[in-house]
Order: structure tokens, then sequence, then C-alpha cells
């Protein structure tokens, strides 16, 4: 039996799940999400208890099971309280600013990266070297963290590059003369 599977998920107050065949919508405070899961799944809500099971042990079914309970958890924590991404600007002259929607990187490129959020995901800049990613979808927010970092990464040498919040660098030493 799959543990993360097995394990009952509480529904908080305010938070309603509602279902339609193997499509769950999951309404809260901060907003609706709805998904659609594999049909072998069976989803039960009874006394505000949400819980999952398998029909067989095969594989597959083991795989969705913890998977399937997982999404389904972060769906209901994402309505309730949102998710956030932090993101760290290292490197001289490097900064973001935001220009209404769009995020705007100024990262050591001859031109400005201009990044447009998704709808449902929120990009804040409180400083010139800090980005907080928000939402209710902890995918996309994930998501759209990692296309931030990819515009220029952290490199190993002196460090710099759009980094998570928390993250440790490895870093290399460099060339030595002989």
């Amino acid at each position: 039996m799959s543990r993360v599977g097995k394990k009952l998920l509480e529904i908080p107050t305010g938070v309603t799940v509602t279902m339609n065949d193997n499509t769950v919508t999951v309404k809260g405070p901060k907003g609706e999400l709805t998904r659609t899961f594999h049909p072998d799944m069976t989803i039960n809500v009874e006394d505000n208890v949400l819980s999952v099971t398998r029909p067989t042990d095969n594989k597959e079914h083991r795989a969705l099971h913890g998977t399937t309970r997982s999404i389904l958890g972060n769906m209901v924590e994402g309505v309730a309280k949102g998710y956030e991404r932090g993101l760290e600007l290292v490197g001289v002259g490097y900064r973001a600013s935001k220009s209404g929607n769009k995020l705007v990187l100024n990262v050591g490129y001859s031109h400005p990266v201009e990044i447009t959020p998704e709808a449902g995901v929120e990009v804040d800049v409180p400083a010139n070297t800090k980005i907080i990613v928000k939402g209710i979808d902890k995918e996309r927010v994930g998501a759209l963290a990692a296309n931030i970092r990819d515009v220029r990464p952290p490199e190993p040498y002196k460090g710099k590059g759009i980094r998570y919040e928390g993250e440790k660098v490895r870093r290399k030493e460099g060339k030595t003369a002989k």
C-alpha cells in the first residue's frame, strides 16, 4: 500500500470539493482548481475527509495511488493558502522590475528579458534583486519560477545568476597559473 496514497486528507473549513466522474473541482477562498484524474482511482469525500483507493496492486495503480493523493493535497492547500516561490538575483547590475503585468529582467544580456506570467500566476518584485512568484496551482508556480531561473542560471565560478531563495550554489575553483 502506498504510504502517501493511504493517508487521509482533511479538507479545511472554507474549502469545498465536488466530483463529477473523474473530474475533481476544489473551491476555496483563494480560487478554484479543476483536474481530471485517472478513471481507475476512486476518490471518496466523507465528513470533510478525502481518501483515494486503488483497485489492484499492479505497478501502474500503485504509482497512480500516491500521485493522485499528492495532487489532491496540493489542490486543497493551494485554494486554502496559496503557493509562493522566491528567487534572488546575484550579480553586479542584475536587477528585476515590473512593467504592468510583465516581469523585466536585466541580467547581463544586451537586451532586457521580458516574461509575461500566465493567468492565475502573479509575479511580485519587492526589491530589485528579489522576485516572488505566487499562485494557487503549485505546478504552474514552480514552472514559472523555473522559467525565470532558466534565463540566467547560477554559474559555479562567481555564483552569478538567478537562483531560488535559499539555494546553495556549489562553487568551483578557477584556473591556476603555473
